[in-house]
């Protein structure tokens, strides 16, 4: 194992790596790509075994933390193999996985058993016809049983991702967080962020902040500050109706969350993304396929990338396209 750790130009140690396995998803959220959307062809994406080789050297270099995302990272046949193999990696303190939940139903079990420590699970509305609204194709039904699932097979602090629109689904804030009492789930509240064209909404009009999020909530619960982390964007609340929950927050535009950034993502092509936010990124694919059986070039592709990494992001609130990718695209 390698003792280096990653370090960028601003002193930010970077120790969690976000991996997408796949760009396709069996939803088309309305904030996360286009309808007709044009997936890549497979000779282009990391096949499980290049995906596997860049998480064992982000872990030789000190990454604790991986989450695999997607589009829909339970699509990706051998998804579960693939987290068996990156969980027994030592030196990984948590594999975690970003989903919609559609697939929970038949592999919680098989994922827990696999090793994955945590979910996080998307959730933006608990009416049924909004939720196809929002999803255009997914059944709700279907993801409650696979949260349901997830917390029979036993996965803990499970965590519901909603992203907020106003005039969409604003008015259910608080009936998700009652739902995630119930089920004693955790809960994060995002900010929709400004990657790829869509024409469904205006993503100006539909803002809706972290604050009046929280100003929504506080009408039935009492929010609790805490300085909590799980290593990620969000900052974190607790009820004191319901202390055994934690309500997330992610502001991309209303509390930038740059200054203390330890993450990068890889997409499923192998563009090594240094911020989520920024174009600025190295093709990792490349040097996987051109020096084969030599780990020790893509470790040091790794390193250097850290170089480019950027102080933060820019996000406007606007119309206007600043990162072409859409979220599928970027790797959750």
């Amino acid at each position: 194992m390698s003792d280096r750790i990653l370090m960028d130009s601003f002193s930010r140690r970077v120790d969690y790596l976000r991996m997408s396995v796949t760009d396709r998803c069996d939803f088309r959220c309305v904030y996360c790509m286009a309808e007709d959307m044009q997936f890549l062809p497979r000779q282009q994406i990391l096949s499980l075994e290049e995906l596997y080789l860049v998480a064992e050297r982000f872990v030789a270099l000190g990454t604790r933390k991986i989450r695999l995302t997607g589009g829909e990272p339970l699509i990706r046949p051998g998804v579960v193999e693939l987290c068996q193999r990156i969980a027994a990696l030592p030196g990984l303190r948590e594999l975690c996985m970003t989903t919609n939940g559609s697939q929970l139903g038949k592999l919680a079990s098989p994922l827990f058993d696999a090793g994955l420590k945590r979910l996080n699970i998307s959730l933006d509305s608990l009416d049924a016809e909004r939720f196809r609204q929002l999803t255009r194709t997914g059944d709700l039904a279907q993801v409650i049983n696979g949260i349901d699932a997830a917390n029979a097979a036993g996965f803990e602090h499970t965590k519901l991702n909603c992203v907020v629109m106003k005039g969409r689904n604003d008015h259910e804030i608080n009936d998700l967080v009652e739902f995630a009492i119930d089920r004693r789930l955790d809960i994060s509240f995002i900010e929709e962020m400004p990657l790829g064209v869509i024409s469904e909404h205006s993503r100006a009009d539909a803002f809706f902040s972290s604050a009046q999020v929280r100003e929504r909530i506080s009408e039935r619960y009492t929010l609790i500050d805490s300085a909590e982390s799980t290593q990620g964007p969000s900052r974190y609340w607790r009820l004191t109706e319901a202390p055994h929950i934690r309500l997330g927050f992610i502001s991309p535009h209303s509390h930038n969350f740059c200054a203390t950034c330890n993450r990068v993502r890889l997409t499923v092509e192998g563009r090594l993304l240094l911020c989520l936010g920024n174009e600025h990124g190295v093709d990792l694919k490349q040097v996987l396929r051109r020096y084969p059986g030599e780990p020790q070039r893509l470790e040091q592709a790794i390193v250097e990338a850290m170089k480019i990494k950027p102080y933060r992001h820019n996000f406007e609130l606007n119309d206007d396209v600043q990162i072409v990718r859409f979220m599928n695209m970027t790797g959750g």
